[in-house]
């Protein structure tokens, strides 16, 4: 069911600078894997979209289950109309969090049966940061941050069903699921956007 209207998507309610830093990282993870085609399950305001379109040759198709976001298929993520292995790469950035938890597990193995080779994920990660930035002249900036741990119940906001780092969704216990499907290849959160955590997965084959 469709949660996100598409006016939350404007630029001066979505587009904050933290956001544009992960599309950095978006594009930058995709492009390391050198897929020949690509699936985006969610498209958000359509940045990561254009730029892949506009920019670089690799095949685009997005899904999202709203209509008047206009993808290139309309469709459920647990439930994806595609073939087994119909992508390289399949790039889900701040998605499954819309989903029950309960579903996330589903979601997953429809991202592994549709993926050639991996997926690019990114997730909420709730958490105070701690961030030290040290840049002397002349020698290479150094940067240092963590996460203070602090279980917070999680209560549904009429989107998010769950975060990484609230009650009952340890960092730990999202890798335990991820890992039933994929090898973390690469797992991080920037420095400058401490509130969305990637994940670079390649595909477990059966």
């Amino acid at each position: 069911m469709k949660q996100v209207d598409k006016e939350a998507y404007k630029f001066e309610r979505y587009s904050h600078l933290g956001r544009w830093v992960s599309y950095y990282y978006q594009i930058s993870e995709v492009l390391k894997l050198v897929p020949l085609n690509i699936l985006e399950v969610g498209m958000g305001d359509g940045v990561f979209r254009d730029y892949i379109k506009n920019n670089i040759s690799i095949s685009y198709t997005s899904l999202d289950i709203a209509q008047d976001l206009y993808p290139d298929v309309v469709g459920d993520v647990t439930k994806l109309p595609f073939p087994d292995r119909s992508f390289d790469v399949v790039c889900v950035f701040e998605v499954l969090e819309h989903l029950p938890f309960k579903h996330f597990e589903r979601a997953l193995t429809e991202l592994h049966r549709v993926a050639r080779q991996g997926v690019v994920l990114s997730l909420p990660h709730f958490g105070p940061p701690v961030k030290f930035l040290l840049k002397i002249p002349f020698l290479p900036e150094v940067s240092f941050s963590f996460k203070i741990p602090f279980a917070k119940r999680h209560i549904f906001n009429g989107q998010h069903y769950w975060e990484i780092g609230k009650r009952g969704y340890s960092p730990n216990t999202i890798r335990k699921i991820i890992q039933k499907l994929f090898s973390i290849k690469k797992e991080f959160i920037p420095f400058e956007n401490q509130y969305h955590h990637f994940f670079v997965l390649i595909k477990k084959h059966e």
